[in-house]
């Protein structure tokens, strides 16, 4: 391997420490090499902390090494002053010689800015090291910018013979489909994404909570469908435990394509991410829509005979796990 490929893999590794919690800022990841030793790393904090570029340099013991080092970097450093100073600026004040750059930010308020300053500055900078592994890590802030819409995905558990939920139910409660560990495991997932939407009918049968109790993190902030707001204030949906916000016929026209019009309204509301959990009307929204990234297909050994049928999609399969007796795939949208 490459060097600089080797680098920017550490810095892809150590930045996802921060998925979950840096949004609306990237979550980046930096390295600082001297004679071939890394003498610092870190990640971006939480919003309103500092970026990566300074949690490395600050954890750079002597900082008389920076005159002769290596950062690594898996965004262009940034050139403008928002809660935190630009990192361009820190790196030329530490006058660290060299610069590695996974991809440069597409971001106005950088869009160069940030290379074209370190340049003139006298450093040495390197850009598309490992571009396409950096693009695909930046997914979700570069959907954000370049698409004005959230990464998007789709999330459901489907029985055995296609349905996601039975014909008739006794309570007003979710139907598992799927076992404990892939329950936990969407969990996980909603501590990552800034948001998580449902439907008004799945808020009504299901009654879900939408928060994470099976794994330690935020919640995502919850959106509910709800065009004339006549769900019911006492649905769990709407307690205490996490930010909930009502997507209603103020908000978006309900007789126009609508989820494009969620795409819009979650942009304005600085959504970077969200997980759509359904129902099966909702998801087949965003699917007949075409705007979707990712689905998250669970598919449990249970059997329904009728009900609701799964959303019917197309996409690419990256990947497909066994979780004890369920089954994950995870479909990239290619169209």
């Amino acid at each position: 391997m490459k060097i600089h490929e080797k680098y920017i893999n550490r810095c892809i590794e150590i930045a996802k420490n921060g998925l979950g919690t840096t949004a609306p800022n990237p979550m980046v990841g930096s390295v600082i090499v001297y004679k071939n030793q890394i003498i610092g790393e870190g990640y971006t904090s939480p919003f309103g902390g500092p970026h990566a570029e300074v949690n490395a340099i600050q954890s750079v013991t002597d900082k008389t090494l920076l005159k002769e080092a290596t950062i690594y970097v898996t965004l262009e450093p940034c050139s403008h002053f928002g809660k935190t100073p630009p990192c361009s600026d820190l790196i030329i004040k530490h006058q660290i010689p060299n610069v590695v750059i996974g991809t440069t930010d597409t971001h106005s308020k950088v869009a160069g800015n940030g290379i074209k300053k370190l340049i003139e500055a006298g450093c040495h900078v390197t850009v598309g090291v490992l571009e396409i592994a950096c693009l695909e890590h930046h997914k979700r802030f570069f959907t954000f910018h370049n698409k004005k819409r959230p990464y998007i995905i789709l999330k459901w558990a489907e029985t055995a013979d296609g349905f996601i939920a039975p014909k008739t139910r006794n309570e007003q409660k979710p139907v598992w489909i799927t076992n404990e560990f892939s329950r936990q495991l969407v969990h996980k997932w909603r501590t990552e994404e800034q948001a998580i939407l449902i439907g008004t009918n799945t808020a009504m049968a299901d009654n879900p909570s939408l928060t994470v109790r099976d794994w330690t993190g935020k919640n995502p902030i919850r959106f509910v469908i709800d065009k004339q707001q006549k769900l019911s204030n006492d649905l769990a949906v709407f307690n205490n435990e996490a930010e909930t916000i009502r997507i209603t016929e103020s908000d978006i026209n309900f007789n126009k394509p609508l989820a494009i019009q969620i795409g819009e309204f979650l942009h304005k509301k600085n959504i970077q991410s969200i997980i759509i959990e359904g129902g099966a009307q909702t998801l087949q929204t965003f699917i007949d829509e075409n705007l979707w990234d990712e689905a998250r297909v669970f598919t449990g050994k249970t059997t329904f005979t009728e009900g609701t049928k799964a959303p019917s999609f197309s996409g690419e399969l990256l990947e497909e796990t066994s979780i004890q007796d369920d089954t994950l795939r995870i479909y990239k949208n290619t169209l």
